[in-house]
């Protein structure tokens, strides 16, 4: 059914209405800060949604890094498109895989340890805008790391150093330190129906 003059004018009117609540609370948001964002939750895609941020500062320009706990020398696609970013990315997969494929708590708590420091030097470095911790919330959940001394570092970084920490079973303390939380909550999953990892999607 064809619009009437009247519904026009009403749309217009509503939608007028609306740019000037939007407007009027965006220019009320006045601070600009270094952000802690957690994505955790069981659904898929809190790494990609990571790679998503990471993608979008490299293109504004920023020198990025990022920290892998638990994940060891994958071949990703994600990986090999950062190469094509030379200079502008940190990389750095120090992980020895999953903990039921290591089989050896003090080997993952050295692993932890090591990515862990590595993720403080990049903090420390005022070239790096971005820095992604992933899954850290897997290396925290298992107490591979002291939750405490994690959370006073991230406290302590610098005023404009943006921080994504990435992992199931983001624990409360991490969750209410941080400024931006996303649970991925899985509605359906292909391999429930026996759909393998595929490459370009799953890695």
């Amino acid at each position: 059914m064809p619009d009437t003059a009247v519904d026009t004018d009403r749309h217009k009117a509503k939608m007028a209405n609306r740019k000037a609540a939007q407007d009027a609370e965006v220019a009320g948001k006045t601070i600009e800060k270094g952000l802690l964002i957690v994505h955790t939750g069981k659904g898929k895609g809190k790494s990609t949604a990571a790679f998503g941020l990471l993608l979008r500062a490299l293109g504004r320009g920023f020198k990025a890094g990022v920290v892998q706990f638990g994940k060891g020398a994958w071949d990703t696609g994600e990986r090999y498109a950062i190469d094509r970013f030379p200079g502008q990315v940190e990389w750095y997969a120090l992980g020895e895989g999953f903990t039921w494929e290591t089989q050896d708590r003090a080997r993952d708590v050295a692993a932890a340890e090591r990515a862990w420091a590595k993720a403080q030097a990049l903090m420390d470095d005022p070239s790096i805008r971005l820095l992604i911790l992933d899954e850290l919330n897997i290396s925290l959940r298992y107490d591979h790391l002291d939750l405490q001394c994690v959370l006073e570092a991230l406290a302590r970084r610098r005023a404009d150093l943006h921080v994504v920490v990435t992992g199931r079973n983001a624990k409360p303390q991490l969750i209410e330190a941080a400024d931006l939380v996303t649970d991925m909550t899985p509605v359906k999953h292909h391999f429930a129906a026996g759909v393998k990892a595929q490459e370009g999607i799953e890695f």
